[in-house]
């Protein structure tokens, strides 16, 4: 046998691997990203003073239109029909019970020592 610190080496581990940082899940946008109310306000008070600020108000309007067009396209499901997700409902909640009897079942068995406290 290798003895010294060649035979050492060999026989350490490798270092571990730094942990992988997760990024975490996009932040969902503000309630006051969706709301068109403050622009339509702004719409009428550069309606009543006869403001040339209009157009841009207005473009404003339209652009979150499309963003909130673009956003809502793209939200899972958003394809699934009514009658689908409703059978989708209903799978799943078969689903559950189905589990739920199993897991009485199970208990009932007796196979598990459940401590008393």
């Amino acid at each position: 046998m290798a003895s010294g610190p060649a035979g050492r080496a060999a026989e350490e581990p490798p270092p571990p691997e730094p942990p992988v940082e997760q990024k975490p899940p996009p932040l969902p946008p503000a309630q006051e990203e969706f709301s068109f109310l403050p622009l339509v306000h702004d719409i009428i008070k550069c309606m009543d003073k006869d403001s040339q600020d209009v157009h841009q108000v207005l473009n404003e309007l339209k652009n979150k239109f499309q963003e909130m067009r673009k956003l809502i396209s793209s939200m899972p499901g958003i394809g699934v029909s009514p009658e689908q997700q409703q059978q989708q409902l209903q799978n799943l909640r078969e689903q559950v019970r189905t589990k739920n009897e199993l897991l009485q079942k199970y208990k009932s068995l007796c196979m598990f020592e459940i401590p008393k406290e």
